[in-house]
């Protein structure tokens, strides 16, 4: 699958998002591309600060695996750029490419306020494409947050 093809799919994962939890959705892809895992932002479902999407679909993708925490040579794509948190997890799971949609400049942490995933200092950077089909990824959050004013 391309990033684009990759998002579409994040974007489909999003939508499973209760109706009080941000609409974001992520997709880990196995290295040979299939995927492996998928979910929608669920802290307020769940009562759970970090029920991100990304953690989620990490937890997911590494218990289908069954190889432990690592994945290695696998791809993480998020409809929203990361925040420190997520940012922080997939550099320890040791995801091989992350590819996000639309930038976060309040708590964005691969590029925007932070650059977590890029620091030198760690063992660990994933390759990373940001802005894919960021107009679409923004517009879901967008009308979420237009609802809750």
């Amino acid at each position: 699958m391309n990033p684009e093809q990759q998002i579409r799919a994040a974007l489909d994962a999003a939508r499973a998002a209760g109706p009080r939890d941000v609409p974001i959705g992520a997709v880990v892809f196995g290295p040979d591309g299939a995927e492996l895992a998928r979910a929608a932002n669920a802290r307020e479902v769940l009562g759970d600060p970090t029920a991100h999407a990304e953690i989620l679909a990490m937890r997911a993708a590494a218990v289908r695996l069954g190889d432990g925490w690592r994945l290695e040579g696998c791809t993480l794509a998020v409809t929203v750029e990361p925040c420190t948190m997520c940012a922080g997890a997939l550099v320890m799971a040791r995801i091989g490419v992350l590819v996000f949609g639309a930038w976060e400049p309040k708590t964005g942490a691969v590029g925007s306020l932070w650059d977590v995933v890029r620091d030198r200092r760690l063992t660990h950077r994933p390759q990373v494409r940001g802005g894919v089909l960021a107009a679409e990824c923004a517009a879901p959050l967008e009308e979420f947050f237009a609802r809750q004013r």
